[in-house]
């Protein structure tokens, strides 16, 4: 309740003052009561020659939650989708390098790479398990991690993840394979809205002045990312046979209507994981932490709680 009540209080003033603030400034004020609301404080670590920057929440002596964003995001995508367990887990939201706040180093952002520096950011944390889950190239990661550190991980749940060749190829490769742009990267204003549409069903309701500062950010690392997208279809790492040596149990969420990675990629995991729960979503995109914050969060909930010894 005194959450709850830290939260409204800030929210009201950021309403009261929003024809006041530039735009950076508002998202300033409504991510900070997004942490009051999901009780997150923002964190930095030192991991090897980077920085990385963090979320981190909950009982300390509790199981811990990592939560692994997508490509093109960052940890802010899980804000209102962990407010629903930092009362019970230990909860760490990471941006991971060369996304968000982390380092942008001149380095490789494979998958393979990602998932050495997430095991060197939980060492240096001091967590030797964890429930891990992740959404899109998060959940790739996570994936790769899970088979490769099995004794580490505790849990594991897949949102809408990359990795394997799904039956169906999905609207995102039609596209680049017909050598169209990449829907994922913004490179004028109106890509933003387009990219909106892209990932969800129902977009989140944004006003035009955020629209129009998410566009310049994303311009502004549209090589950055064309790069890192460049690097996970060259040096991808398949899941398929990596799917059969994780011993975890294995939530498959999905958004039935994901344009970025079809649904019909369960078909393919499904049989070669060990422990797998199957949840799909109806008209839900790519990101259904984002779009269902509360349904995904119960989905998950329910899969931790069948799941317990």
């Amino acid at each position: 309740m005194k959450k709850l009540l830290f939260g409204l209080i800030l929210l009201l003033a950021a309403g009261a003052g929003a024809l006041y603030l530039s735009p950076s400034a508002l998202i300033g004020s409504v991510q900070l009561v997004e942490r009051g609301l999901a009780g997150l404080s923002s964190k930095q670590i030192q991991v090897d020659n980077g920085q990385i920057t963090y979320y981190e929440g909950g009982p300390a002596d509790a199981e811990t939650i990592v939560m692994i964003h997508g490509f093109g995001a960052n940890r802010d995508n899980w804000l209102r989708f962990a407010r629903h367990f930092t009362d019970r887990y230990h909860v760490i939201a990471l941006d991971l390098p060369g996304f968000g706040e982390s380092s942008k180093q001149d380095a490789n952002y494979d998958v393979a790479s990602q998932a050495e520096r997430l095991q060197a950011f939980l060492k240096a944390l001091d967590i030797e398990q964890a429930h891990l889950i992740g959404n899109s190239m998060g959940g790739h990661i996570a994936a790769l991690y899970a088979a490769r550190h099995p004794e580490q991980v505790v849990t594991l749940a897949l949102l809408d993840n990359s990795g394997v060749t799904s039956p169906k190829q999905s609207e995102m490769f039609e596209r680049i394979e017909r050598g169209e742009p990449n829907p994922l990267v913004v490179r004028k204003a109106e890509d933003f809205e387009t990219l909106m549409n892209f990932v969800f069903v129902s977009p989140p309701p944004l006003p035009d002045s955020l629209k129009r500062h998410f566009a310049e950010q994303s311009m502004a690392n549209q090589a950055h990312y064309d790069r890192i997208f460049a690097q996970l279809r060259e040096r991808y790492i398949p899941l398929e046979p990596e799917l059969p040596k994780i011993s975890a149990p294995t939530l498959l969420l999905w958004g039935e209507q994901d344009r970025v990675l079809d649904v019909s990629s369960i078909e393919v995991m499904k049989p070669l994981l060990r422990q797998p729960s199957v949840v799909i979503m109806k008209d839900c995109g790519h990101a259904p932490m984002i779009e269902r914050p509360e349904e995904t969060a119960g989905h998950y909930q329910a899969f931790l709680e069948s799941k317990r010894y």
